[in-house]
């Protein structure tokens, strides 16, 4: 699943821009800058997600604290490379 600011399509994938509550979420991959991603802590925190990945320029301390504090794990790294590397 997708989720964006703007809908569209993402190869195959449609982009929701609405907040939906999906059930079993492995891991999430973030596009989005520090700034973008404070509108998210509480939604990501919600799907309880096993990881999440920070992609390049979307570093947070701030999120990984938070993360941590609620037993999520994370990793920085680009998730093409780990796909391609079959490291994901």
């Amino acid at each position: 699943v997708a989720i964006g600011a703007k809908k569209g399509m993402a190869f195959d994938v449609e982009i929701e821009t609405e907040k939906i509550h999906f059930q079993v979420i492995d891991t999430i991959t973030l596009y989005l800058n520090p700034k973008s991603q404070q509108e998210y802590y509480d939604y990501i925190l919600s799907l309880n997600p096993r990881r999440v990945i920070f992609n390049p320029g979307t570093e947070n301390p701030e999120f990984y604290t938070i993360l941590n504090e609620n037993n999520i794990q994370f990793e920085v790294a680009c998730t093409l490379v780990l796909l391609a590397t079959n490291q994901y």
